[in-house]
């Protein structure tokens, strides 16, 4: 069965779609900021208000609602004027250098920004006391359910938040000078402190490409496991791209690479933003294509995969099977909730990501949260 998404995970993020009635631009935000974190009225209601979303280690700070037969998770967003008196009761003095502008919105009246609480043991204590907890965005990902379309939009913006914060955890040093860099309009972009450089630093996206392989004349579809990921996923071929390369000549390069078939028309299907891969690389695009083969005989790279194999499209949709990843879905949110109770349970997350149905299938594929789910589903149940 195919799952069609209004948009990928990641994607169609709300933030992110400015209006010329959002309340403040990210200039405006900033100067406000600075002003109300120097009030100390704290029972002022100036308008619009101003949202705040920790971190801590990548994890954003999130609830749980059980009013339904899933639990939801909740976004943990405070209010400014809240995460000032944390901050004062744990001994220290909020700085407006260390948020994030995420956007504004005049529906909800409302400035978001993004901090991270690392460093801060006693405000994450405190935090975690009202029934909430600091949860993989990875873990968030799998729990989302992707029929939600608020759901889907909060996961957005937790991804945008942690892209942009981890960027600043790696971009603490100027790479043309060595001086220290710090933030400007907003945190959205930095600048070298040193007064005889003064270069501008911008968050940089890595694009990478992924590609379903497909021989059209015996109507299959090459999918590739890796070493050290969930046993019995098969999913698409993939990699980045190098400097000077095209999107294109990066599909061929890497299919040649992993399994030695050569590709000739390469046709784009869509692309997903994908903040969950390693924090040194925060701001991945991937972009994804439809690749079809000039040769069939695969010789795999054992350094890069360990398997490569053509199925068949009756294969493939059985390896598509709804309820597994609802099922998935479902584990991933009971989760949530105990992390958020206090009650983590001691298990791996591959144990959430598996989809597998009661009796153990011979292969499956990335669930719906996956720009590799619907490469492969929109090729295995194409449209009439």
């Amino acid at each position: 069965m195919s799952i069609n998404l209004n948009s990928h995970a990641f994607a169609d993020n709300p933030l992110l779609r400015s209006k010329p009635t959002d309340p403040l631009s990210p200039k405006a935000a900033l100067q406000a900021l600075n002003i109300r974190i120097l009030e100390t009225n704290t029972l002022s209601s100036s308008s619009p208000n101003f949202k705040v979303l920790p971190f801590k280690n990548s994890r954003p700070l999130a609830s749980s609602t059980s009013d339904s037969p899933v639990p939801v998770f909740q976004l943990g967003w405070i209010s400014l004027e809240d995460l000032k008196a944390f901050f004062e009761n744990s001994g220290s003095q909020l700085c407006a250098e260390w948020l994030v502008y995420l956007g504004s919105s005049a529906e909800d009246d409302a400035v978001y920004w993004a901090i991270d609480v690392s460093d801060h043991s006693n405000l994450v204590t405190e935090l975690c006391s009202r029934e909430m907890g600091f949860v993989a965005l990875l873990t968030l990902m799998v729990a989302s359910d992707w029929e939600d379309l608020q759901a889907m939009r909060n996961l957005a913006i937790a991804g945008h938040a942690k892209a942009l914060l981890e960027w600043h955890n790696i971009s603490r040093f100027c790479g043309h000078c060595g001086g220290k860099t710090v933030p400007i309009e907003a945190g959205r972009r930095k600048q070298c402190s040193n007064d005889s450089c003064k270069k501008r630093i911008y968050p940089r996206v890595d694009p990478a490409v992924i590609m379903l392989v497909i021989d059209r004349e015996n109507d299959r579809a090459l999918l590739a496991s890796r070493p050290k990921l969930i046993p019995r996923l098969w999913s698409c071929l993939a990699g980045f791209t190098e400097p000077g390369e095209s999107l294109e000549e990066a599909v061929r390069r890497e299919t040649l690479e992993e399994t030695s078939i050569e590709v000739g028309e390469v046709v784009y299907h869509s692309s997903q933003p994908w903040p969950v891969g390693p924090n040194s690389i925060p701001c991945q695009l991937m972009v994804g294509f439809f690749a079809y083969a000039k040769s069939l005989e695969i010789t795999v790279d054992k350094k890069e995969l360990e398997d490569a194999q053509w199925y068949s499209r009756e294969d493939v949709r059985k390896a598509l099977t709804f309820g597994e990843y609802k099922k998935s879905q479902r584990n991933a949110a009971v989760k949530v909730e105990q992390m958020c109770k206090g009650v983590e349970k001691s298990q791996r997350l591959a144990a959430d990501s598996n989809t597998e149905s009661e009796e153990l299938a011979p292969m499956f594929v990335p669930g719906p949260y996956a720009i590799a789910h619907h490469l492969i589903s929109s090729w295995a149940f194409p449209d009439p």
